[in-house]
């Protein structure tokens, strides 16, 4: 695997099909994070010089490539699109450095899986804009300085605690993405629908808002389906209960919990009693890999306070048990 994103410049402007915002102004939610950003890039470009490192940190599908994105299109330079996982030895990394040019971006998804050996060829690149690249083996190796011209690396990653403390000191403008808001999901969704010529009323865009888990990714790709089964029906305009049609299709309940969430929920209530249970034995349950658990079920489980994660392992919050209890009483069980 590349690695480096060789994509066409068309492909790099969608997003689960939809065109992606193309500037600040353009792009919905993150208000503060947005806001911050466009004073840095705006000082930079004044001053002429590279903008300082970004991270960006937070739960998948809140818009961190695409704000690398518009960051590079503001400061008018070119940006590399790079996946840490493929990033196996330092010769991969140095040889996308020493194309760059002066001012450019280097993004990096996934940074916290970076091997160690590539963080410290990175260190002196962030902090001096040099590459130190060892020569020759044995007793004649030399370590030889190649200057860089001033860049930004932009790193973006789930799980910030997974980077080194020499790694994250490294960078500026730390930048924590955040769930979206019903409200700043419904701008996400009526934007993907004017972009697909898609009319839905307002109760449609604000139910599709309130069941997408507060990511505009999972947001988008709904809509898309949506889109889809209006196109099939020959509708003109997609109302509130043709959405929730689709929806219920796609397995989103009313909550917006898709089957892996309730399985995770009944899983947890009923088999473990409401716990606590530690996360490998609840992924074992589900077949899950543990990662997948904690990155992609847990967090909106978490968020709506359907579980909590306790030093003794998950548990069911108190709703779900006193839900339970009654559901239980009330078929004669006794609770345990």
């Amino acid at each position: 695997m590349d690695i480096e994103e060789y994509v066409d410049e068309e492909t790099r402007k969608v997003d689960e099909g939809i065109e992606r915002p193309v500037s600040f102004d353009d792009f919905n939610g993150q208000t503060e994070a947005k806001e911050n950003l466009s004073i840095y890039v705006t000082a930079a470009r004044k001053l002429d010089k590279a903008l300082d490192h970004v991270l960006f940190y937070g739960p998948p599908g809140m818009g961190k490539t695409t704000l690398s994105q518009i960051i590079a299109r503001e400061l008018n330079v070119n940006i590399r699109t790079l996946i840490a996982p493929a990033i196996k030895k330092p010769s991969d990394i140095v040889s996308v450095l020493a194309g760059i040019q002066r001012r450019d971006v280097v993004f990096i998804d996934e940074i916290h899986r970076l091997p160690a050996e590539i963080e410290e060829v990175l260190y002196s690149a962030m902090e001096d804009f040099v590459l130190n690249v060892l020569v020759g083996e044995g007793a004649g190796a030399r370590v030889v300085a190649i200057p860089l011209p001033p860049f930004t690396l932009i790193g973006a990653t789930t799980l910030p605690g997974k980077l080194t403390r020499p790694m994250r000191d490294r960078f500026g403008i730390p930048v924590q993405l955040q769930p979206y808001s019903d409200e700043e999901m419904a701008a996400v969704i009526s934007r993907g629908a004017e972009k697909l010529g898609l009319r839905m009323e307002e109760a449609a865009i604000a139910e599709v808002a309130r069941r997408c888990r507060s990511t505009p990714r999972i947001g988008l790709r709904q809509l898309r389906r949506i889109h889809d089964h209006a196109v099939a029906a020959d509708r003109d305009t997609v109302t509130v209960e043709q959405a929730d049609e689709a929806l219920q299709r796609l397995g989103v309940d009313k909550d917006g919990f898709n089957a892996a969430d309730r399985k995770y929920i009944s899983m947890l209530q009923n088999r473990f009693k409401g716990g606590p249970v530690g996360l490998n034995t609840i992924a074992t349950a589900l077949g899950e890999n543990p990662e997948n658990v904690e990155d992609v079920i847990e967090p909106y489980l978490i968020q709506k306070g359907i579980i909590d994660r306790t030093s003794r392992g998950r548990v069911i919050t108190d709703p779900l048990r006193k839900a339970r209890s009654l559901r239980e009483q009330n078929q004669g069980i006794l609770p345990l």
